[in-house]
């Protein structure tokens, strides 16, 4: 069984999708025929052991992409494409190629289409669906959502295709476990940085705590101007000293940070499922994040706050958090890693998708 993945970037500072497609990607390859047709990009991640088809997907070339989309799946004759990401008129076109040749195609949105992000450059949303995107959506074959909450915003905004869902993973293997608590004094947010997640909320948060004696370390990439935005923010606040701004991590140096910290925080608008928190949970460190994400399970299972995004609420989580006694930091740690060991693990997330699209070819 051959399978395109398609995604327009795996690039670094892409965020989640890309870390997504190196784990999945790496418990497929053993799994099924597996291609990833991506766009140039300057720092695309790894794939080894994939067949990756780099493209330049520009929109000034949008009319020679129909030609070389259609000639790349005859050349390849996959039996499923999965698109992955919406909004981006090149998804919409791969999409439509492979439809023409009567291949089926999964469509997973990645959380494009949460309240949140539709509410974002709201004009252009309605032109792209309009033009492509509500077509192409209504004509993929399968949808696939990583939580219900996904699942139950496909519904209502009126798409009825068949959907499965199949959340996110880790590679637990990578994990370096936790293995001593202390109160809470390292703060980590390690994600892309962008408006979207928060940041300002959480600057305003911390300027309300009382207790000063923590660090917070903002780990990510994102646009130097909104960068230096926030830490004009942060000097505003007078919290500067509070916070360090250290770029993207990855590898096992992202490994080593999760396993010195001591409380993650995602004070996230919306997030389709949040790998990041997966990855903390694993290492052993309690969360907090907001019901922008699907993490409900950090409160049914003990292992961290989710909370409505308010200044306040943050302030009152991030309180709890730096009193907690070391002993109940360490029972929320070992609470998030049985969660993560049992539930998310990649192996399980690939075995899932081979058994998709088995299904979907019957």
């Amino acid at each position: 069984m051959k399978v395109i993945h398609f995604i327009t970037s795996i690039d670094k500072s892409a965020g989640g999708t890309t870390v997504y497609m190196q784990l999945i990607s790496k418990e497929l390859k053993g799994l099924i025929d597996l291609v990833v047709v991506t766009g140039y990009s300057p720092n695309p991640v790894e794939l080894p052991g994939i067949e990756v088809r780099f493209l330049d997907l520009s929109m000034f070339r949008f009319l020679r992409l129909e030609k070389e989309f259609l000639n790349l799946i005859k050349y390849e004759k996959p039996d499923i494409v999965h698109i992955n990401g919406i909004w981006e008129p090149q998804t919409g076109l791969f999409q439509e190629m492979a439809q023409e040749l009567w291949i089926k195609v999964v469509l997973t949105p990645h959380g494009m289409l949460e309240p949140y992000i539709l509410s974002r450059h709201l004009l252009k949303k309605k032109i792209a669906l309009a033009l492509y995107q509500d077509r192409a959506i209504k004509n993929a074959d399968y949808m696939l959502a990583t939580a219900q909450t996904e699942l139950d915003q496909f519904r209502k905004l009126g798409y009825t295709k068949p959907a499965v869902i199949i959340p996110n993973g880790i590679e637990t293997a990578d994990v370096k476990y936790k293995t001593e608590w202390m109160k809470v004094r390292n703060i980590l947010f390690l994600s892309r940085v962008h408006p979207k997640k928060g940041l300002e909320l959480l600057i305003e948060a911390v300027s309300l705590l009382e207790n000063r004696n923590f660090k917070i370390t903002i780990a990510g990439e994102g646009e130097p101007k909104y960068l230096e935005s926030l830490k004009r923010l942060s000097i505003q606040y007078n919290v500067s000293h509070l916070f360090e701004f250290v770029g993207g991590i990855y590898g096992d140096d992202k490994w080593e940070l999760y396993n010195q910290t001591d409380l993650f925080v995602l004070p996230t608008f919306s997030e389709n499922f949040g790998i990041v928190v997966a990855e903390a949970l694993a290492t052993g460190i309690p969360v907090i994040t907001t019901k922008g994400t699907p993490w409900q399970e950090l409160e049914t299972c003990q292992c961290g706050w989710w909370i409505d995004l308010t200044i306040q609420n943050l302030q009152n989580s991030l309180s709890e958090a730096l009193n907690a006694s070391p002993e109940l930091l360490k029972s929320m740690g070992l609470r998030g890693q049985k969660l993560i060991n049992e539930k998310y693990e990649i192996k399980a997330v690939a075995e899932k998708l081979k058994i998709l699209y088995e299904k979907i070819l019957l």
